[in-house]
């Protein structure tokens, strides 16, 4: 294989058999593709030949990794509309359903989100509480996205207008994607999110590099094989690649969320601008994305800052050892890994929210007229390893009250996703300080509703099927 996949890819002269590999790559996995506005649809299939042949003519309807850069890079120097996107998943029960014997072979793959094993590993809630068409076996998704409502409802249309009456939609989720005042990306809570990525591609390494702060403390930089796998089922597993694909549906209680800001703060005696450090302790950033551990206030530069690691803070006098961003990206400061080993573990995030609501979510206003519910995020990751990447970060990290090991500390859960017995956890009254206030659980405010595990498969697979 000719294919360096233990470095980043430098996509605007990649040729030979690189070339190829991105031309036979769904889009979304190495660099996110613009889903504002985006339609999740969860299959099963009732008669084999039918799903390959409805498989077959979404193909038709897909476009490569290949040309998604090459619309990215004409919008910078023309100007216009790319193309919508649409992605295929399969399920290790879809491979199954459509006949197909070389399975992708991760562990977790094969097991399934579903699977009794799963579920206790991760501390997920019993499958009979997720959203009814979560609660059947799913064998596909397929994913449309676009900038525009109007671009993204007519390609979704044209899907389902090729589906057999043999296969049936379980689910459809639909994505809206949120922004704050400067047109950054936010989730319900009203935080910046997805700011910190593996990057992949020589050139977003670059522009990270001269566009934002710099990459000098923290370089985003990751290797091809953190997230592509080659796919066993097609032509030419050489050059054909895919990734395993997570997709978790998690409702966010806001009101309840925004209680525990006000009740952290009460509980620290934090008062006027300061009482916003509060949520910032819960997350590890404050909501315009300021990193908590290298300001005491918000007020970020835009970009948000991403050019961080904890080597100023390790004794968390200014951002708490559980704070969500901590426990899920330690930048080195865990303690039970080298901080090489720590970066194998992230994953290529590419949520979107889901769920209207009529209030601002950074606006300031009482808890009480936040939602308590039919809002939140689609989690959607990219894992060459769904065990030493997203079930890692969940069960090792999240779900870890001992994690990261400190002596004499035990931080506990991750205040958003973490998962189980919530326990007291200690914070700073004053950034940077000594004096130290243990303060009740966090309340759950994200539940997991539904979910499942794919393999996005080489564009060259789905059309020799």
């Amino acid at each position: 294989m000719s294919i360096d996949l233990s470095t980043t890819l430098s996509w605007t002269t990649a040729s030979g058999d690189a070339a190829t590999m991105l031309g036979e790559l769904q889009p979304n996995i190495l660099k996110a593709h613009v889903r504002d506005h985006l339609s999740a649809l969860f299959l099963a299939f009732g008669d084999a030949a039918e799903a390959r042949a409805f498989l077959v003519s979404v193909t038709g309807k897909m476009k490569s990794a290949k040309a998604h850069l090459d619309e990215v890079s004409a919008f910078k120097t023309e100007g216009g509309g790319g193309t919508p996107y649409v992605g295929v998943g399969l399920t290790a029960a879809g491979y199954r359903a459509l006949g197909v014997e070389n399975l992708p072979q991760d562990e977790a793959f094969l097991r399934g989100m579903a699977a009794p094993d799963t579920r206790r590993q991760l501390a997920d809630p019993p499958r009979s509480t997720f959203d009814p068409g979560y609660r059947a076996e799913i064998h596909a998704v397929v994913l449309v996205g676009d900038a525009t409502d109007k671009a993204m409802t007519a390609r979704r249309n044209e899907i389902l207008g090729l589906l057999p009456d043999s296969a049936a939609v379980l689910a459809e989720e639909t994505g809206l994607g949120r922004v704050n005042a400067r047109g950054e990306g936010i989730e319900h809570f009203g935080y910046v999110d997805g700011r910190s990525q593996p990057l992949f591609l020589t050139e977003d390494v670059d522009a990270e590099k001269n566009n934002t702060d710099g990459i000098n403390v923290w370089n985003p930089a990751a290797p091809l094989d953190q997230v592509l796998v080659p796919d066993p089922a097609a032509p030419d597993p050489g050059v054909h690649f895919g990734s395993y694909f997570v997709f978790r549906k998690l409702e966010q209680n806001v009101r309840r969320f925004k209680q525990a800001e006000a009740d952290l703060a009460d509980t620290l005696g934090l008062v006027g601008e300061d009482r916003e450090r509060a949520g910032a302790m819960i997350i590890g950033r404050f909501e315009d994305g300021t990193p908590l551990t290298t300001q005491r206030e918000d007020g970020a530069e835009s970009p948000v800052s991403n050019n961080f690691t904890y080597d100023s803070d390790r004794a968390a006098l200014k951002c708490p050892f559980q704070a969500h961003i901590r426990k899920t990206n330690p930048r080195g400061s865990g303690g039970a890994e080298d901080p090489a080993g720590e970066r194998r573990h992230l994953m290529a995030r590419r949520g979107v929210t889901y769920g209207d609501r009529p209030d601002d979510p950074n606006a300031d206003v009482p808890p009480a007229a936040r939602p308590s519910g039919g809002v939140g995020l689609l989690f959607m990751a990219f894992n060459s390893a769904l065990g030493n990447q997203f079930e890692f970060t969940q069960a090792i990290w999240a779900n870890n009250p001992r994690f990261p090991i400190v002596d004499g500390v035990t931080p506990g859960l991750d205040p958003v996703i973490g998962q189980g017995e919530r326990g007291s956890s200690d914070y700073t009254v004053d950034w940077g300080g000594a004096t130290q206030q243990t303060a009740g659980p966090v309340p759950q405010s994200v539940t997991l509703r539904g979910g499942e595990y794919f393999f996005m498969p080489s564009l060259a697979f789905l059309r020799a099927l």
